[in-house]
């Protein structure tokens, strides 16, 4: 086994004016099709035992699945700029209570979900967009504060769209913002695809119509099943600053050393127990739920369920902090569709589908009820999905009760 020291750094914390910068451009085409509906078979990265080992820091796990797997050398520069966004902008939400910080309240705008959107929200946004931009291996980016996907590479007024990165980015830059002002446990979601390298743009002979049509066939690299992730991770923010990745080979867990300015293992090889006494829904919803689900949640309270188990309820309503919890501990997180919001409210393709795959490389289960998350085929953008995640054995519970009805 190869093994070496892994030398602790101390740095200063970078000021987060210095990822602030000017709107990329949008494109100019709206993205709703389906497109790459053929899951392709990803590797399964090979780590040894210095990714299990406590206290390595985020740089040196990188850099030693980099060696091992040199296919994904490229990742150490993307996570590097993850790693430090996520600082940045723990900072700004430590201190965002502060009356000089001048971060809390509304911005006055409207996001493409018909939210108001949260000062943090467009802060934490530009910061996510200027760290990823810089990287020089993205092709495409999506958020949840952007309308469409986002061209990082061309910035000039006329340029047309111009891949030249390997990767594809979806993130929620502030999950559980609207909490942000109570202090409650706020995170980010990012999840990461390979571009089609084949996609072209050809600017010296489209005009019109069909510059828009190769633009929107490049953008549709965004459409991806959650299958085809390349790696998702997410960043709490709370008591202390914890970074949870997943590269498809198991589940990870680093909490941010601030005394070192790094984040350091403290989770290797994560697995959430096969069966819990947790649930963490939205619970004033019920009688809008579905029966089999409504039929299940009264089990786990009665105690008359699968496991004879009486569960008790934590809820935060934000989806990385009872996720986290969810990992740790066991149990079920949910938002599920119901009368009002058929779909759920919870968006498939950059919070659903990354912590899913965190979940399941946990040893956890995500499912909508009678569907895989995972293997869902994102239409749009902003698609929302009903979402049922945690412990194997509550989940199958849950499943059961949906197959059993149909």
């Amino acid at each position: 086994m190869k093994f070496s020291l892994c030398v602790l750094i101390a740095v200063a914390a970078s000021s987060a004016d210095a990822f602030m910068a000017p709107k990329a451009p949008a494109v100019r085409t709206s993205l709703n099709v389906a497109s790459l509906e053929n899951t392709r078979v990803l590797k399964v990265p090979v780590l040894d035992e210095v990714c299990e080992t406590t206290g390595v820091t985020l740089k040196r796990y990188m850099n030693e699945v980099a060696m091992l797997n040199p296919e994904l050398t490229e990742l150490t520069v993307l996570f590097g700029a993850i790693d430090t966004a996520c600082k940045a902008i723990t900072n700004m939400v430590k201190r965002s209570q502060l009356p000089s910080s001048e971060t809390l309240g509304y911005q006055g705008e409207v996001n493409i979900q018909g939210e108001d959107q949260k000062k943090l929200d467009v802060i934490t946004n530009e910061v996510l967009k200027r760290a990823l931009r810089f990287t020089g291996k993205m092709g495409v980016l999506a958020s949840e504060e952007e309308d469409v996907p986002l061209d990082l590479v061309n910035t000039e007024k006329d340029a047309i769209f111009a891949d030249t990165g390997k990767y594809v980015a979806v993130f929620d830059p502030l999950d559980g913002s609207s909490n942000v002002d109570a202090g409650i446990p706020t995170g980010t979601i990012i999840g990461i695809y390979d571009h089609d390298e084949n996609c072209a743009m050809d600017d010296e002979s489209c005009e019109g119509d069909e510059c828009a049509q190769q633009e929107l066939n490049c953008l549709s690299n965004t459409l991806q099943a959650g299958t085809n992730l390349v790696a998702a991770a997410y960043c709490l923010y709370s008591s202390s600053t914890f970074f949870v990745l997943t590269l498809g080979a198991g589940t990870y867990g680093f909490t941010l050393d601030e005394n070192l300015g790094e984040f350091v293992l403290s989770d290797p090889n994560m697995k959430i127990p096969e069966t819990s006494s947790i649930m963490s829904f939205n619970e004033a919803n019920t009688h809008m739920w579905d029966e089999p689900l409504q039929k299940v949640v009264k089990g786990w309270r009665d105690g008359t369920g699968k496991s004879g188990q009486q569960f008790s309820s934590r809820y935060i309503g934000s989806m990385v902090g009872d996720v986290h919890r969810t990992l740790l501990y066991g149990g079920v997180f949910g938002y599920p569709g119901d009368t009002k919001n058929v779909n759920g409210k919870l968006r498939l393709l950059y919070e659903g589908a990354p912590m899913s795959f965190i979940m399941e490389q946990a040893g956890g289960i995500s499912t909508t009820g009678t569907k895989r998350v995972m293997e869902i085929q994102p239409e749009y953008v902003h698609q929302r999905v009903p979402i049922i995640m945690g412990s194997k054995n509550d989940i199958e519970e849950v499943m059961e009760a949906y197959a059993a009805a149909e």
